[in-house]
Order: structure tokens, then sequence, then C-alpha cells
């Protein structure tokens, strides 16, 4: 909050301010924070004005409009104005940003949490084989015998697999 000693405004420190936008749930996914799952990028004040860099897990992602509301909403109601909002396409949003607070949460919640994005050049693959395509492990039993049922789920960020262990169906969140 900002307040005003002797005078002077005395804003937040940035530490603060990551701890309160820590406190506000993914829209898709309410198990999981904006911060842990890495799409708030930078948070810095600038002359009297503080900055929020967002990067959203995909451009044309349907819950952009109201995770930005949400930030300024949390901000304004603890003192702090004015606020720049910077959407960061570059370098684009991958799945490795996501804490291991985030991914812990994701298997609390019944959700695969992404496998790790292999790195350096890959060939393109538009389907790739069943046998070949690296399988997550089931959130509920922990399994690895599990198969993709549908490539969608309940986001186009997520996959529907089934655990053969467990009978259990569960989302998957792709890696990107």
């Amino acid at each position: 909050m900002v307040t005003r000693i002797h005078g002077f405004e005395v804003r937040p420190g940035t530490e603060r301010i990551w701890e309160w936008l820590a406190g506000i749930p993914d829209p898709e996914m309410p198990y999981i924070s904006i911060v842990d799952l890495g799409i708030v990028r930078d948070v810095r004040w600038h002359h009297d004005a503080l900055n929020v860099v967002v990067t959203p897990t995909y451009s044309g992602c349907p819950a952009r409009q109201q995770i930005e509301q949400n930030i300024v909403n949390t901000l304004l109601d603890r003192g702090v104005d004015p606020i720049r909002l910077e959407t960061r396409l570059h370098p684009a949003w991958t799945t490795d940003w996501i804490s291991a607070e985030g991914k812990s949460r994701m298997r609390a919640a019944g959700v695969a949490p992404p496998l790790s994005a292999p790195q350096g050049w890959q060939t393109l693959r538009f389907r790739p084989r069943e046998d070949a395509a690296p399988r997550p492990d089931c959130p509920h039993c922990g399994s690895g015998r599990t198969r993709l049922h549908n490539e969608f789920a309940g986001t186009t960020c997520k996959a529907l697999y089934l655990c053969d262990a467990c009978s259990n169906p569960f989302e998957h969140f792709k890696s990107i």
C-alpha cells in the first residue's frame, strides 16, 4: 500500500508486489497463480508508475484480458497507482517458466504438469507417433502406464489422458 510518512509517499517494494501478484489465480486454472504459471515476467518502478510485464501463454489466450484486469484491480486495491501493463510476446512463453510450486499445485489438482521441453532445434512433427511420444505420469496414482485419449481437454493447452493402472482420466498440461 502506498502510504505517506512526513509528507513523503512510501511505495511498496517489488518483493511485496510479487507477493500480491502471487495471490492472483489463473482464471482457467484457479489452482495455480499467474506468478507460478510464469506469465508475470517483471515488476519494477519507473519514476512514479509501476510497470508490470506480462507474457501470455499464447497470443490468443482467452483469459488475457481477465488476467490483466485482475492485476490492475489487485494493485489499485492496495493503493498502487499509476500502473503500466506491458504485454511482451518475445521471448514466447514456455512451460519451462512454470515454477516447481506451480507444477506441484497442478499435480495436487489432478492435472499432470508439462514434461520437460526438449532443448535446442527440434524436428517439426505434425502428429507424433503414439509409441514414440513421451507420456505423463498419472497425477492420481503416479503410474507411467498412461495413454492419450484426446489432444484437447478443458482448454487448448491441455490434453486428456487415461491411466491404465488406476483407470482415472486426467488432464495433462502440454509442453510448449
